[in-house]
């Protein structure tokens, strides 16, 4: 059952919250990010989810990671982060889920993530990160396409990737079974 602090929850009352502490208003996130204004405004309302492509844009539009927009928990000295307390993201159009599995830092730091893309499916493309984050991924089930810019890498099972983030990508699930990968995103450098 979600309530209203769910971490399950839709981001659009946390993405109108980061947007407002930022001081930036629905015409400066929508031009930043390439979202149209009344988009943004339905999501922030709670009448529209957005697809993977919309949550990647909206993030890196107000420099955080999605983690931080679908609201992680906050990190402490140790924090144990239950299946139920973790944030999830679905994107309604592809069924692709990102589950939230580090906390959230103040800044962009390490962020790891569970996704699962149906069979046939693609997450959309992600926005290029700022020069500096690097992600590193490994698929546990199915098989995975992953573009980078112009070049398509074929992952299976058991193998694992490391790139620099700066660059448009997009994942895709080729196969008839869900794909199920890891993947660690490291802003630690732009701290």
């Amino acid at each position: 059952m979600t309530t209203p602090d769910s971490p399950s929850l839709l981001p659009g009352k946390r993405l109108k919250q980061l947007r407002q502490t930022g001081e930036m208003t629905l015409q400066q996130l929508a031009e930043r990010s390439g979202v149209s204004k009344s988009m943004i405004s339905k999501i922030e309302r709670g009448e529209a989810v957005p697809t993977t492509t919309v949550l990647s844009r909206l993030a890196e539009a107000l420099d955080i990671g999605i983690s931080t927009l679908i609201g992680a928990p906050a990190p402490g000295e140790a924090l144990l982060i239950r299946q139920a307390d973790q944030a999830v993201f679905r994107d309604p159009k592809s069924g692709f889920e990102r589950r939230s599995l580090s906390p959230l830092f103040p800044s962009r730091g390490v962020d790891l993530v569970l996704n699962t893309l149906p069979p046939r499916q693609s997450t959309g493309t992600f926005q290029a990160h700022p020069n500096g984050v690097e992600e590193h991924l490994a698929v546990t089930e199915g098989s995975l396409h992953l573009r980078l810019g112009e070049t398509t890498h074929i992952l299976a099972a058991g193998d694992a990737m490391y790139f620099h983030a700066n660059i448009e990508h997009e994942f895709t699930n080729p196969g008839d079974t869900s794909c199920r990968y890891f993947i660690a995103i490291d802003g630690t450098r732009l701290r």
